[in-house]
């Protein structure tokens, strides 16, 4: 048994942004900057990608990952979860004779991922009984004061909130849509990347994006910029 392997999940098809994955982003193919986190952690056996496109494994090849296998049909449509393509990922593994106790699922267009939060998931993981860690982002707005459209008029989802002040709410998070660090055997028994003992790290709403649009894919560009500007004074 080997300890920790980093799946990085990149097919080739994206309606939105055309060949998102490898498209550049301040200079380089995006899915670099997960490549490189996951190299630089120091916690993983192996760095590979699965990826039915031969022009991202190439990319992938030359930042430094490995593509052992090529993803198959079945988890390369529109509908596949990435829970589908973890379990065809690790049930090749272990075909090949391999089976590592711990895995991290890791996007590959997250540039805000670095090796140091990839490095402290592992530790938290590892040291604890959880069977998962979860990078989260907290709501900027409470969610107990939200809206929703109901025939074009606005109406609070959570009415008896309507006159609560924010401070005396409890925050609320969400998936920061970076990367899930699992036990491998919590998973395959489960399924599922939030189990029944997650573990959160809190990220700041500096360091997170989703990136869906093309406006989505500047805005990730201006914050990943003044972070690195923060950085470098």
């Amino acid at each position: 048994m080997k300890g920790c392997l980093a799946i990085i999940t990149a097919r080739g098809g994206s309606k939105r942004i055309p060949r998102k994955n490898i498209k550049e982003f301040l200079g380089e193919p995006i899915i670099n900057y997960s490549i490189k986190a996951a190299l630089q952690a120091g916690c993983f056996d192996e760095v590979m990608i699965s990826t039915d496109d031969e022009e991202i494994a190439e990319v992938a090849r030359k930042a430094g990952a490995i593509v052992p296998f090529i993803r198959s049909e079945a988890t390369s449509d529109d509908y596949s979860t990435t829970a589908d393509v973890l379990k065809e990922v690790l049930e090749d593994y272990r075909k090949a004779g391999k089976f590592f106790k711990y895995f991290c699922c890791l996007y590959p267009t997250a540039p805000f991922v670095t090796s140091d939060k990839l490095s402290q998931a592992f530790k938290l993981l590892s040291e604890s009984e959880a069977k998962s860690v979860v990078p989260v982002v907290r709501f900027g707005f409470p969610i107990q004061r939200s809206f929703k459209l109901e025939d074009g008029k606005v109406k609070m989802n959570w009415p008896e909130h309507m006159n609560t002040r924010s401070q005396d709410l409890p925050p609320a998070f969400h998936d920061s849509g970076q990367f899930y660090f699992l036990r491998t055997a919590a998973f395959l028994n489960d399924g599922k990347l939030f189990t029944d003992f997650t573990l959160p790290i809190e990220m700041p709403e500096s360091e997170v994006q989703d990136i869906d649009n093309e406006e989505d894919w500047k805005v990730a560009e201006i914050k990943y910029t003044f972070l690195l500007n923060k950085k470098n004074t």
